[in-house]
């Protein structure tokens, strides 16, 4: 089953951002764009490359009004380890919501049972806490931070212009579609 605008479930979990721990809630989320971007596990192999890649972009998605929000079923104390541990990790600056409750994985269908780790999931979340996109990759398949910017301000763009879509490979500033009747003798 789709999970298009389904609303995300309340929740209040623990986190580590800028060397503290901080509590995260659905409330913290609504009001603004929100990426949801699950990996399995801390002190991982696949897992810190995509987390430095998103790090890198961490300036354009703040640019963009949307906030990062990386999610394992580690606990915050085990981001913090991670974090002092690893050079990559120590760049990042939004947040680690920890979910070893599994709440959050289970709530975004991404949760392993046998394993106790979360699939590679990434969400867009509007500002009413509705997921608008979202992918799920094998755990041994990397992400694409300058793709998931790009499907993000798509999505803010439809959201702010709905009589027009955008086409594959859009970026902001190129032409869109505005789906009409005329359009049907040339698809």
């Amino acid at each position: 089953m789709s999970m298009i605008n389904k609303e995300i479930s309340d929740f209040t979990v623990q986190a580590f951002q800028k060397k503290a721990f901080k509590t995260v809630t659905k409330k913290d989320v609504l009001g603004k764009w929100s990426i949801f971007f699950f990996y399995p596990a801390d002190f991982t192999f696949v897992c810190p490359t995509e987390l430095e890649d998103l790090a890198e972009k961490y300036s354009e998605f703040k640019k963009a009004g949307c906030e990062i929000y990386s999610v394992s079923c580690d606990s915050h104390f085990v981001h913090k380890a991670w974090h002092d541990a690893s050079e990559r990790i120590r760049k990042i600056e939004y947040v680690m919501l920890a979910d070893p409750t599994h709440r959050l994985a289970k709530d975004f269908e991404v949760y392993i049972e046998e394993d106790g780790m979360a699939e590679r999931g990434s969400f867009i979340v509007n500002p009413e806490g509705k997921i608008t996109a979202y992918e799920v990759n094998a755990g041994n398949v990397g992400r694409n931070a300058d793709e998931l910017l790009r499907r993000l301000l798509a999505c803010q763009f439809v959201a702010e212009h709905g009589d027009e879509v955008c086409p594959a490979r859009w970026q902001p500033g190129e032409k869109t579609l505005r789906p009409s009747l005329d359009l049907v003798g040339q698809l």
